[in-house]
């Protein structure tokens, strides 16, 4: 059978042309931009982008804000992503447990978070963090405890923000954990039981092993996610206060877009993809994923 090379680029040309002009161009030209010092005035002639190699990458070594942005995304990815995967391990056992009619509503629930538009609920999480007349204060308020506040003090600006992505994100992994779940046979669950097993035993020996792939999963997503944090501190905070919140790609946006020193911007990009790459890597080995 003769193959149709037409309509095979019919079919896939739309998708490989978006795939060229929105990945696959963006990125050889960041690794071209990050050898230059193109700023503002190259954008009005290219010609007074000058190469300067490695020059980008020397000053952002040096640069103590970059390395503030970097402490303060890797503070919230060593504290959001093990939260967000006990919770949804638990949410996802409690839902796999039950088999009530509720299922589909607490399922839609958790899953409704990811799925609402960011600026949505940064206006309703700055309304709920406020100081003065925030739900969260108030609640404190009731039991005698006077709370921060939470976007304007520096100690915990951070953990606000943490919060926030943690609650967006657990109803996702939720609904991921509860699909790998619900791939575990029953059989092994009856022959433990036949032997004895406690509950907990059957979560720690059956469970959880039989988990590791979807875990695996989870968590290499998180990885690449909580990495690039920036709708949050930029809704909220705008990196404040005192650079509590700024994150590597918040940082990004003020070198390109706000400042216009977009071969300084770019070298950032190109450390923030070998941070993620290397992660990823080294979290897929150490998950015995090839």
């Amino acid at each position: 059978m003769k193959t149709n090379w037409f309509w095979i680029l019919v079919f896939i040309g739309p998708a490989l042309a978006l795939l060229l002009i929105f990945l696959i161009i963006p990125i050889f030209a960041s690794l071209f931009l990050c050898l230059t010092d193109f700023n503002v005035r190259a954008m009005v002639n290219w010609s007074n982008a000058k190469f300067v190699g490695f020059r980008n990458f020397i000053e952002l070594f040096q640069d103590e804000l970059f390395w503030k942005a970097v402490l303060n995304t890797f503070y919230c990815l060593a504290v959001a992503m093990p939260v967000t995967v006990c919770l949804a391990l638990m949410n996802s056992v409690l839902l796999n447990r039950e088999q009530t009619k509720l299922k589909t509503f607490f399922k839609t629930a958790f899953f409704l978070p990811f799925i609402t538009n960011t600026v949505a609920i940064a206006v309703v999480w700055a309304w709920i963090l406020n100081p003065h007349y925030g739900v969260l204060n108030w609640l404190l308020g009731i039991f005698g405890i006077e709370g921060p506040n939470w976007l304007g003090d520096p100690k915990w600006a951070m953990p606000s923000i943490i919060m926030l992505v943690v609650w967006k994100a657990v109803g996702y992994n939720t609904i991921l954990f509860l699909a790998g779940l619900q791939n575990i046979p029953d059989f092994l669950y009856e022959a433990a039981e036949l032997d004895g097993a406690s509950s907990w035993q059957k979560f720690w020996y059956i469970t959880l092993p039989l988990l590791k792939p979807t875990t695996v999963f989870v968590t290499t997503m998180m990885i690449i996610g909580y990495l690039q944090l920036f709708e949050e501190p930029y809704m909220l905070t705008q990196g404040g206060p005192l650079n509590a919140t700024l994150s590597i790609v918040l940082y990004l946006y003020r070198q390109g877009f706000k400042f216009f020193n977009l071969g300084y911007a770019s070298s950032i990009a190109v450390v923030l993809f070998l941070m993620i790459a290397s992660l990823t890597i080294l979290r897929l080995k150490l998950g015995g994923q090839d």
